[in-house]
């Protein structure tokens, strides 16, 4: 398998989940090994780039927020990492205009769109997984994230559980094989609570948030407040899959193991990717080999065309 990068730019432009401010945002293609990197469009210099690397997390409110050494951030990062993850692109830069991602549904699903009109080509040099070679675990109260090894490519296990009737105890498992990002994870959509709407938003968050970027839950913790209801029955516990795949995509490569979060988030998947790279015994860059159990663990639609010169 070898790396792979958007066909051509594209772009698009929304709100800021938490900020509400409108940002203009466009995809570019990337050199091999060049990884994920933001640009700050509105900040002149090389302070303007902010790489996408677990190591880069600041804020994890609500969001997770990328800082450079500069202190120049991007926010709400995950359900767009989380749609490049999805498509295999290994190397894109970001531009945009403003210090937050904009939330456009609350999904990963209009950002998988945008990539999928660019179209992807696929690069000379040969695609770098992560592989988990013994297991790390972190934990907070009764949260924990977990990564172990396994044979082939990535699967998540998350389970959740909400004093909500509306939401209660959801468990869902997924492989990162092909197809199934899209049809099982893409569409669901960030959640939260009425209640906590007047408290998230005089501390600075939740500020775009709506009906139509946003599951919410009533006062009463029983029903859903969108018109449309949930996209799919456990939309809940799907969207935290969905933000975890965002998240990990930090490490810098796709990992190959088994993610297992309950009732984890953004803080402790950070975490787990900080305990992972701070016992070298833990992990190893591999090549994955076409044909290989990793490559059909992370296989994927064929891409456009092979770049020579990528």
């Amino acid at each position: 398998m070898r790396q792979r990068t958007l066909k051509t730019a594209i772009g698009c432009s929304g709100v800021g989940l938490h900020s509400g401010a409108k940002v203009t945002m466009v995809l570019l293609p990337a050199a091999a090994d060049s990884g994920i990197v933001f640009r700050r469009t509105d900040i002149a210099g090389r302070g303007a780039y902010v790489p996408a690397l677990w190591s880069n997390v600041g804020d994890t409110r609500m969001n997770t927020c990328l800082t450079n050494q500069d202190g120049i951030h991007v926010g709400t990062v995950e359900h767009l990492l989380s749609a490049l993850a999805g498509s295999g692109i290994d190397n894109c830069v970001i531009e945009i205009n403003g210090p937050e991602v904009p939330v456009m549904d609350g999904s990963a699903a209009p950002f998988l769109f945008l990539i999928e009109c660019a179209g992807t080509i696929e690069q000379t040099e040969p695609r770098r997984a992560i592989r988990v070679l013994k297991r790390v675990s972190v934990t907070d109260g009764d949260k924990t994230a977990t990564l172990s090894p396994a044979a082939g490519g990535f699967r998540l296990n998350f389970h959740i559980d909400f004093a909500s009737a509306a939401i209660g105890q959801q468990s869902f498992s997924v492989a990162l094989n092909r197809g199934t990002f899209k049809a099982e994870i893409s569409r669901a959509r960030t959640f939260g609570f009425e209640h906590e709407v007047a408290y998230l938003r005089a501390n600075g968050l939740a500020r775009g948030g709506s009906l139509d970027n946003a599951v919410v839950i009533d006062s009463t913790g029983t029903r859903v407040l969108n018109d449309d209801g949930l996209r799919y029955g456990d939309e809940f516990v799907r969207h935290k899959i969905l933000d975890a795949v965002g998240d990990l995509f930090l490490a810098g490569a796709p990992l190959l193991g088994v993610y297992d979060g309950v009732r984890s988030g953004h803080a402790l998947n950070n975490q787990l990717l900080r305990a992972l790279f701070a016992d070298q015994t833990a992990w190893a860059y591999t090549t994955i080999a076409a044909g290989s159990a990793a490559a059909q663990g992370l296989a994927l639609a064929a891409p456009d065309k092979l770049v020579v010169n990528g």
